[in-house]
């Protein structure tokens, strides 16, 4: 078995390098994946590349199988695809998708791989983390037959919240965003597009993605009365104001949050992590996800792709590493 593996590694915020490394052994019970893609969740990573998580959220930000402390040196990523090389005879040969940092091999607990379903390829799978965020956020948001929903912000996550919402009966489903290159995204996933200025209100639920203050107020404008908002953003260390005047008390409005550390609530009784994994790969059988992969590298070139990915010069919703 080879057992030799390369990672990339943050060392310090703003610097990435490739290491090498020999895997353990494998033990009773555990797989060794040959990676053959992983995606840059490019916002989360890009705060957890410039050294952008605040102290107090070391913890709760640790991906499943980081390696090392931030603000560095660490190693960061949830979006792994390979191949089970060894492990249990039902996993043996079979594409599967991991939360797992960028590395060519690992040795993980065979427990915390998904199989990915045969209808939906590889290249597409990398995308199963965020699409797994977007249906923990629309567990907690609940969209009613006939909503009019809008979703702020088409980043990685707005854009799989979009994708998801697409064709829920009788509902408006508007994808919200500064960049007007986004409305080919939009198109492409089934859902109209508007600029900020352009989106239509009276909306009964807002799902806010885009990370920005301008845009959070915007969602609290586009809401009817009794409306909310679901909160996806993760703002890092940055501090925001919300306007909690105007009408966000005569409107009754509602702002809560949302993260894929917990399953809400009411899906928490009958519905595991394993089982919101699943439903996301198996969402992904819908080519129209595609849409969402921006950009290919090969895995020898992260260290100097992650500053122009983290300092916006590409401006990439998921970018997908090659092996």
């Amino acid at each position: 078995m080879e057992r030799d593996a390369r990672a990339f590694w943050i060392r310090s915020p703003g610097k990435g390098e490739i290491d090498d490394l020999v895997l353990p052994e494998p033990g009773p019970g555990e797989a060794v994946v040959r990676t053959l893609y992983s995606g840059v969740s490019r916002g989360t990573e890009a705060i957890v590349f410039r050294g952008g998580v605040p102290p107090n959220q070391h913890a709760i930000m640790r991906a499943p199988f980081q390696d090392g402390t931030f603000p560095g040196p660490v190693k960061y990523g949830y979006l792994n695809v390979g191949v089970v090389e060894h492990g249990p005879s039902e996993l043996a040969g079979r594409t599967v998708f991991c939360l797992y940092p960028h590395q060519t091999r690992y040795v993980v607990p065979a427990s915390a791989v998904s199989v990915v379903p045969d209808d939906v390829p590889p290249e597409r799978a990398v995308l199963a983390g965020t699409v797994e965020t977007a249906v923990n956020a629309l567990w907690d948001a609940a969209p009613l037959v006939g909503d009019r929903i809008a979703v702020v912000g088409a980043g990685m996550v707005g854009c799989s919240v979009a994708g998801v919402l697409a064709g829920f009966p009788g509902s408006r489903v508007q994808l919200v965003d500064t960049d007007p290159s986004r409305a080919s995204v939009a198109k492409a996933l089934g859902v109209e597009f508007a600029s900020p200025e352009q989106a239509l209100g009276g909306c009964d639920l807002v799902v806010h993605a885009s990370a920005t203050e301008a845009g959070l107020a915007r969602a609290l404008e586009l809401l009817a009365p009794e409306g909310e908002v679901i909160e996806l953003s993760w703002y890092g260390d940055r501090r925001i104001s919300v306007p909690l005047g105007e009408f966000f008390h005569s409107r009754r409005l509602t702002i809560r949050g949302s993260q894929v550390g917990a399953v809400p609530p009411s899906r928490r009784a009958g519905r595991t992590f394993a089982d919101r994994l699943a439903l996301a790969l198996k969402l992904l059988a819908n080519p129209a996800f595609d849409a969402l992969i921006t950009g290919e590298s090969p895995f020898d070139e992260l260290p100097g792709l992650m500053p122009r990915l983290a300092n916006g010069e590409i401006p990439a919703l998921c970018h997908r590493i090659v092996y």
